[in-house]
């Protein structure tokens, strides 16, 4: 992370580890979150299938912090731009679904979202570096999406320093946001590799108190960010 002026450490739980039967209370037992990650699946770009729009959008009626929706859906070009217009504070389509990049992050802008744009563990990130200047998130998924639960993967760890290095290069404000297997100890090697943006799922809502996990993730990030970061 050397260069890098990177401190805020923000913590987005993932609300597919919560229970849906109580999903307006789960919710509350995060409302010290920087936002809540939304998981929409499909069971087209991923096997598994969770919730469309009108859940999301009575998600975002009763949520006390705001949401970040991150679209695990086919032809984002299409479908994304609806949930922008929901009212959401960020949507995240993933580069592999989408035919017209660019264009969709400008459309999800103009809509009033921040636009976030999510790779696949094994797809390289320096195709899309151009455009950073399009984003306002980069999400590199350190699990393959579809299925919470899983076991991070070290090997993302470089392309995160990459895209780290490309950023802070360009001068360009873009989060860099990882997903899939943050934990305490894992939050860490994410932070120290340039991520700033953290979504966990089991280590929040498998926790006895959420709220309490939430914040001892915000505090490990945040020394590890503050340790990278230049004198």
């Amino acid at each position: 992370m050397k260069g890098t002026h990177v401190t805020q450490c923000c913590i987005n739980p993932s609300i597919l580890s919560a229970d849906f039967v109580n999903l307006e209370a789960e919710l509350h037992r995060i409302s010290n979150a920087d936002a809540v990650h939304v998981d929409v699946m499909d069971n087209h770009f991923v096997p598994n299938l969770t919730i469309g729009l009108p859940v999301v959008q009575r998600i975002q009626a009763v949520s006390p912090v705001p949401l970040d929706a991150h679209l695990m859906i086919a032809d984002a070009d299409r479908w994304a731009p609806g949930f922008a217009d929901a009212g959401l504070a960020s949507v995240t389509f993933h580069a592999e679904a989408s035919i017209a990049p660019i264009k969709l992050a400008r459309e999800l802008r103009a809509r009033g979202s921040k636009a976030g744009m999510a790779l696949r563990p094994g797809t390289p990130v320096e195709p899309y570096l151009d455009m950073l200047a399009e984003l306002d998130m980069l999400l590199i998924m350190t699990v393959e999406p579809g299925f919470g639960g899983q076991a991070f993967l070290d090997l993302t760890l470089p392309k995160i320093r990459r895209a780290r290095a490309a950023i802070d290069g360009s001068g360009i404000g873009v989060a860099i946001q990882v997903d899939g297997g943050i934990t305490e100890e894992t939050i860490n090697r994410a932070a120290e590799a340039g991520a700033n943006v953290f979504v966990a799922g089991s280590a929040v809502y498998g926790a006895e108190d959420p709220a309490a996990a939430i914040e001892q993730l915000r505090k490990a990030g945040s020394q590890t960010l503050r340790a990278g970061s230049p004198e």
